[in-house]
């Protein structure tokens, strides 16, 4: 490594910036798609294996005028909040830049929020227009709907915002507006669309709903430039061009799928495959070989379901050559089987959050195998990155911290939250919660979460929302949340809960009271009643004596210090 790279710290503290020879882009959301349909209109542009269908650029830009004008006809304006409850399906594709035409908010809602979850983010973000799948596995969305009290006019008492209500699928539901209703309200008016330069960069175009530490979700408010200069800069880290295919199992709802997949495509041309609304290892497999990707998107676990299919050998995978894996620690057995039997020589990882829409690190295609699996990279362009301890002060090369990223990437905060969002924010530095180290090559290592977030599966859970919702239990006097290791998930969460007095509790209760409420990966895997929980002299509960307890009972010692 050249010493003098900008990549690398300087003065001996932990401390860097990235590189600034490139200029940063002003283009929004949507002239980044009509640049895209402008430069290669008869190409390739999405394809929805599951679904059937295929786009070119052409194809997908004339279908997002048509969708955004009929969201003008049901008076959709900039700035007005739009949500999207649904799986991976073109129309998840469409809704994404037809908000983005007219200005609109686009609000991203898990597909496996459960009903307060759901009930939170509609009413949290003011969402007045909400397009949803009718049902995705267990969840039955038109059901919860109808909970919340959705009526025969697409409105709900509880919900005061919402105007309307747009379905996918053909059959027709009461009070709600099919999507091809939608496409029909808009076709031959796409000409009565404003401008598409009236629109500024730096204006909210997307909502994120992440997980609370004070037991509710918070919206993460990004921009056009936020989402649109992360994206280039993922998209040249993993030397992506026209000629790339990329397979994208992983959700839409998310970063990942929107941004690190969807937007970095777009910025370079190349071809967006989705095998189907929810990831299944052979349908990802079988999209790689019937599309011939270059590159492959995942979390470990998906990677180790795709390795681990009985069928794995069937499939050619030899087109194979980059792609992301990020969202939980890369064990370096699975990063090595990656290159080797996927052929993605020039995999990389990716480390970021929500709020700094997402990726603040990333490594080379071309970082050796030992960087890619205990670093996360390094600084992406335009970027400053310290880590501090607890009084703030920058720490020494190698020594733990709290990772804290400033730039274009940081948010605009949270929707409707100053008070979280100054807590988040300060003098500019986004404070991540994550304890980190940065080598003297700029390289960085996610070693521990100040606060006791779980990564499950690659999806944040934080304890505290889930104690919360476990509160509201008629007979849970106190509970604990907390993660322990899982070989296949990374992580899986541990309630240690205190029932009321004279009253019994069993898991299966617990279990039941979360079904169909909470998301299925915040609930937890192992319960235990206690008769008290361990406490500070301060009455602070010990959540490590906790863990050690669970990671003896359960025997995974030795995951633990792995």
């Amino acid at each position: 490594m050249n010493p003098a790279d900008p990549r690398a710290p300087t003065g001996g503290l932990s401390q860097v910036r990235g590189r600034t020879d490139e200029p940063l882009s002003d283009a929004t959301v949507f002239e980044l798609l009509a640049a895209a349909a402008q430069r290669w209109p008869q190409r390739d542009a999405a394809v929805f294996s599951e679904q059937g269908q295929r786009f070119t650029w052409a194809e997908l830009l004339a279908g997002v005028e048509t969708a955004a004008a009929g969201f003008v006809r049901l008076g959709v304006q900039a700035g007005d909040r739009v949500g999207i409850w649904s799986p991976n399906r073109s129309e998840w594709l469409i809704t994404q830049f037809a908000t983005a035409r007219i200005g609109a908010i686009l609000v991203n809602i898990n597909p496996a929020y459960r009903l307060a979850e759901l009930e939170y983010a509609l009413d949290k973000s003011g969402i007045s227009v909400l397009v949803t799948a009718a049902a995705f596995k267990s969840s039955h969305y038109l059901e919860m709907l109808q909970a919340l009290g959705v009526d025969a006019d697409g409105r709900s008492a509880r919900l005061p915002a919402l105007r309307r209500v747009v379905r996918l699928g053909d059959e027709a539901t009461a009070g709600m507006l099919n999507w091809r209703a939608l496409l029909r309200l808009g076709e031959g008016h796409e000409g009565e669309l404003p401008p598409a330069g009236a629109l500024h960069a730096r204006e909210p175009i997307n909502i994120q709903f992440t997980s609370g530490t004070t037991g509710a979700p918070k919206g993460a408010t990004l921009t056009h430039h936020n989402v649109v200069n992360n994206a280039m800069a993922v998209a040249r880290c993993m030397r992506l061009t026209a000629a790339d295919a990329l397979c994208i199992p992983v959700p839409l709802y998310h970063c990942f799928g929107m941004v690190l997949a969807v937007l970095a495509c777009v910025s370079v041309g190349a071809k967006m495959v989705f095998p189907g609304e929810g990831f299944e290892p052979a349908a990802t497999l079988a999209a790689v070989q019937a599309e011939r990707c270059s590159a492959l998107h995942g979390v470990p676990t998906m990677f180790i379901a795709e390795l681990d299919h009985p069928d794995f050998a069937r499939y050619d995978l030899s087109t194979l050559r980059t792609g992301i894996m990020a969202g939980a620690p890369c064990p370096i057995e699975v990063m090595r089987r990656v290159q080797r039997d996927m052929h993605m020589t020039e995999v990389t990882i990716a480390y970021g959050m929500t709020e700094t829409s997402p990726v603040s690190f990333q490594s080379a295609t071309d970082d050796p195998v030992d960087k890619r699996v205990t670093t996360v990279g390094r600084i992406l362009p335009h970027l400053e990155v310290k880590i501090v301890d607890i009084d703030d002060r920058v720490v020494p090369l190698g020594e733990k911290g709290e990772l804290c990223t400033r730039g274009y990437s940081v948010m605009l905060g949270y929707w409707n939250d100053p008070e979280r969002t100054a807590d988040a924010v300060r003098d500019g530095w986004m404070h991540t919660g994550d304890l980190a180290t940065l080598d003297e090559q700029g390289y960085c290592n996610i070693v521990g979460r100040v606060k006791d977030m779980v990564i499950r599966g690659g999806e944040n859970v934080y304890p505290r929302e889930v104690e919360e919702y476990l509160f509201r239990h008629p007979k849970v006097a106190a509970v604990q949340v907390f993660g322990v290791p899982d070989a296949r998930y990374g992580e899986e969460l541990c309630a240690w809960i205190i029932a009321k007095p004279g009253m019994a509790c069993s898991e299966d209760e617990i279990r039941a009271f979360c079904r169909e409420q909470i998301a299925h990966y915040k609930v937890p895997r192992y319960i235990r009643f206690v008769a008290e929980l361990p406490v500070t002299v301060t009455g602070k509960p010990q959540k490590f004596l906790m863990r050690e307890a669970m990671l003896r009972e359960l025997g995974l010692q030795a995951q633990a210090t792995a």
